[in-house]
């Protein structure tokens, strides 16, 4: 059986001049469709750069990111991505910045009437039809997150990649959007690749939890399971010996992995 997504023997370098950077070495992974995967490791272990090769933002050195077993290289609306950086355009209002990216995609497949709906759909999944006339300017920064997460849904991706998309809110505005996050998987069964440095979060959202080694030339060092039943309620799991036993294993492996800088210093 083919792998959705199977990240293929991947290595990732950068030259400046002579000089050589080697980010990532022998990347070896498969996601499967409707799976929930958090990246997690240390600043300089190559995350985001793992996300954009996904994204086709940026092309591999060697290997291959296959997506239902077609090659990844160049960007695509198949993989949508949302920055921690909102990306909104701030002289359009809400509804206009994603019906940006809505005419992008399906301005052919869909007429003006469908387009709105689905627009509003997505405002409505996100809970933010009610500021559709707001510009950025004009809206908190867990709201403008929420724009982004429905522009990149209203795409209707194959993949949505997540890089740090909580990382700049207050520690309530997170925990509400992770919650919408993950009502938001539960509905639509999206395939969702997210980059944290949270371990709570990486525990809290994903079926399972890719640790990277420390850069440079960084790979994969475990993969965590996540075996706790869905629909998932933080204040439930605050005392699961589940959850708990996850956090443990993920923080060793970073704590692990911080020594190891350590002792390089």
């Amino acid at each position: 059986m083919t792998a959705y997504l199977k990240l293929d023997h991947i290595d990732k370098s950068f030259a400046r001049g002579n000089q050589v950077s080697e980010v990532l070495k022998d990347i070896r992974l498969t996601i499967d469709k409707g799976e929930f995967v958090s990246i997690i490791g240390h600043s300089g272990c190559g995350k985001s750069t793992l996300l954009n090769l996904i994204a086709g933002l940026t092309t591999v050195s060697a290997g291959a990111v296959l997506l239902e077993d077609k090659e990844v290289d160049s960007p695509g609306p198949e993989r949508a991505v949302v920055f921690q950086n909102h990306s909104l355009l701030p002289w359009l209002t809400v509804y206009e910045n994603i019906n940006l990216a809505v005419s992008k995609v399906f301005g052919r497949s869909k007429s003006k009437a469908e387009r709105h709906d689905w627009i509003m759909r997505n405002l409505d999944l996100v809970q933010m039809a009610h500021a559709r006339d707001k510009r950025p300017a004009e809206i908190s920064g867990g709201m403008k997150q929420r724009v982004g997460i429905a522009r990149a849904l209203a795409m209707e991706p194959k993949i949505l990649l997540l890089d740090e998309p909580f990382g700049a809110l207050d520690a309530l505005t997170r925990a509400h959007l992770q919650d919408a996050v993950m009502d938001i998987h539960s509905r639509l069964g999206s395939t969702t690749i997210m980059i944290t440095h949270d371990v709570d979060e990486a525990v809290l959202l994903s079926d399972r939890i890719v640790m990277m080694t420390n850069g440079p030339a960084a790979t994969i060092g475990e993969v965590l399971a996540v075996p706790l039943a869905r629909p998932r309620r933080r204040i439930e799991l605050a005392s699961d010996r589940t959850f708990l036993r996850c956090r443990e294993a993920v923080l060793k492996f970073l704590y692990e992995r911080h020594r190891f800088v350590e002792a390089a210093e």
